[in-house]
């Protein structure tokens, strides 16, 4: 099969010839459909995340068909469509898997990380972190809710009920979010960074009720704030943004630094809070909510072969929405 690989940290993936895998005892075959090209890569390839799988198959946002069960697998057909994420295998028997905190197993595995990803033709997954996925939609389209939709959908639970949302960064999470929160009537507000008028005016075209750099104060104070982009500096700037008793909600695998800041901007029982990963449950709740009320991805797609050029274009702020990756 096909495949873009990365055989170590600071150089473009390479398209190769490689064996197809084979499912082994509670794994599935894929034949993958579309994989979407998620920031999370670029830190991959930036040597940014430690201890990859060398060479690695990157991509953590997989649409595909069932292509084989391995043994013992169960509830899958094969031709069925499935999704894949981020969160690729646990241990189910330490503290947090048996706790529900199963995205903070010390031993889990990562798809496109440290298990072989979605750029490619095939790829295998534990059944465990499949998810039944519809039809209806083209799988390129389906690919941001593996990743950009379940993140964005974490980082919201953990601001709470906050009303006044501030975004941080309107990439791919961000312009999924903010359909979710358009549809709850909780009104946004999108921080991009200086002078990118394009991506404010995409977000006030998904209803933002006010669009500027994230140098600007907003017109209001928020009730929380979600960053996505993954720049430490953004966390004090967040920090001035949210009113007393309001939550930052820091949603990338990655930050730079976080300067240091005067405790009065955190003063008055403001929160810092990361996500890390993502549960099933979330995977569940998340892909049931937007199968009840749909939200819409805006995608540009790319040939498998062309993963190095999509990246770029994801690093120089030239993707409004998400990128996709198509086999064949």
């Amino acid at each position: 099969m096909r495949a873009m690989i990365l055989d170590s940290p600071r150089i473009p993936l390479r398209l190769v010839e490689w064996a197809q895998p084979v499912a082994g005892a509670g794994e599935i075959l894929l034949q993958v459909e579309a994989c979407g090209v998620c920031r999370t890569d670029l830190h991959l390839v930036d040597g940014e995340l430690p201890y990859p799988l060398q060479p690695v198959i990157p991509g953590h946002e997989i649409v595909g068909r069932v292509a084989g069960l391995g043994e013992g697998v169960t509830g899958f057909a094969l031709g069925q469509r499935v999704g894949v994420p981020w969160l690729g295998w646990t241990c189910g028997a330490c503290d947090y898997c048996k706790s529900g905190q199963e995205n903070l197993c010390d031993t889990a595995r990562f798809t496109g990380y440290t298990r072989q990803g979605g750029y490619a033709e095939y790829t295998v997954a534990d059944q465990r972190f499949c998810f039944p996925l519809p039809e209806s939609a083209p799988a390129a389209e389906l690919a941001p809710l593996l990743c950009a939709g379940l993140i964005g959908y974490r980082a919201l639970r953990m601001a709470g009920d906050a009303r006044r949302i501030g975004i941080y960064g309107f990439g791919a999470a961000a312009h999924i979010l903010a359909q979710v929160l358009a549809q709850q009537q909780r009104p946004f507000y999108a921080f991009t960074r200086p002078g990118d008028e394009e991506s404010q005016a995409f977000a006030r075209q998904l209803g933002a009720a006010w669009a500027g750099n994230c140098t600007d104060d907003a017109p209001e104070a928020l009730d929380a704030a979600l960053i996505f982009a993954p720049s430490g500096e953004l966390v004090p700037a967040a920090l001035r943004q949210v009113r007393k008793g309001g939550t930052v909600v820091c949603a990338g695998i990655h930050m730079s630094d976080i300067p240091a800041f005067p405790y009065r901007i955190m003063w008055g029982e403001r929160t810092i809070r990361s996500v890390a990963n993502l549960t099933r449950e979330d995977g569940t709740r998340f892909l049931q909510m937007v199968a009840d009320k749909p939200v819409h991805t805006s995608v540009q797609v790319y040939p498998l072969e062309q993963a190095n050029e999509a990246l770029l274009a994801l690093r120089q702020g030239k993707v409004q929405g998400a990128a996709v990756l198509v086999p064949g």
